[in-house]
């Protein structure tokens, strides 16, 4: 059957990622929720996943879920339910620890051991990974061959914007291969005198008007013919989920900003645009390298 996305002309697919963590594990909170403390918080991860199980078997949706290995660990039934319906289950590490705070031998333990808990709850083989906050940049490109050798086959992990956490700039903003296995899938930007603007998800969805979000995908389509990268997470549903005490301003509005609007826009999203998962539209598809993405010389290189 036809989505109504596809009867109005919207013929590019694009990737709906989701990336499974609950709220505590925000790094954002980090300095105000020790990881001693995780399991005796309010576990909502579940009861958010299947909500947007729900939403996406409504819309006739897959997608791609990067889920934390501790999150498998702990809710396994969840992580085979993501696969028996059809999406794809990739890698958001295993503790939600940010690559730029590791070293290349504590890296390559995290994604391989994450990868090892998500396949043997799921029966099925992990492809890709994206990293905690985006937290692969100039500073650490010998991920790449981290992930290389541990056998992935794509990342999600760079988004070519400034950022006060995060972020890449002058990055590719397309899809390129890093290595001879690997290739990097940058978050979606819409480039606007002289800028990449964000225009694929999280807490820049929630702020700004859908038809701001809208306008800005349409244009990544009509201008250069690309697929877009959505990315949201299940605590971004979530409107009840406890209120962190203590935090300052900034990440208060960050974090909590129009939640309560997150699923009816996601709706309409799913409505708007064809949507599918990150290995089914990327991995078959012939990209360019990127200059400047080596990693020679690394412990990681394969």
């Amino acid at each position: 059957m036809q989505s109504p996305a596809a009867s109005r002309g919207e013929s590019i697919s694009n990737a709906l990622t989701i990336d499974v963590e609950d709220y505590f594990q925000v790094s954002a909170f980090a300095p105000y929720i020790a990881r001693s403390d995780w399991d005796r918080r309010e576990c909502r991860v579940e009861r958010n996943v299947d909500r947007i199980l729900l939403m996406l078997d409504r819309h006739q949706t897959q997608a791609t879920f990067f889920t934390l290995g501790w999150i498998a660990e702990r809710y396994p039934q969840l992580i085979r339910r993501i696969a028996d319906q059809g999406h794809e289950v990739a890698s958001h590490g295993y503790g939600h620890q940010r690559a730029t705070d590791l070293n290349e031998a504590d890296f390559l333990a995290d994604i391989e051991r994450a990868k090892h808990v998500l396949e043997d709850v799921c029966g099925t083989e992990v492809t890709g990974y994206r990293a905690p906050s985006f937290s692969i940049g100039v500073d650490n490109l010998w991920a790449f061959d981290c992930l290389a050798r541990a056998g992935y086959l794509y990342s999600s992990s760079i988004y070519p914007i400034q950022h006060d956490h995060y972020g890449m700039p002058d990055a590719p903003r397309f899809a390129h291969r890093v290595n001879d296995t690997l290739m990097e899938i940058p978050i979606t930007t819409m480039r606007l005198l002289g800028r990449n603007l964000p225009a694929s998800g999280g807490g820049y969805f929630r702020l700004l008007p859908y038809a701001v979000s809208r306008w800005m995908l349409r244009q990544v389509h009509s201008r250069e013919g690309e697929s877009a990268i959505f990315y949201f997470h299940p605590w971004e549903i979530d409107s009840d989920q406890p209120r962190i005490r203590g935090i300052d301003r900034k990440t208060r509005f960050r974090h909590y900003v129009n939640i309560d609007r997150m699923e009816q826009r996601l709706n309409c999203l799913l409505q708007d645009f064809q949507w599918g998962r990150m290995d089914h539209i990327f991995l078959n598809r012939a990209v360019p390298p990127a200059v400047g993405h080596s990693s020679a010389g690394h412990p990681c290189r394969t």
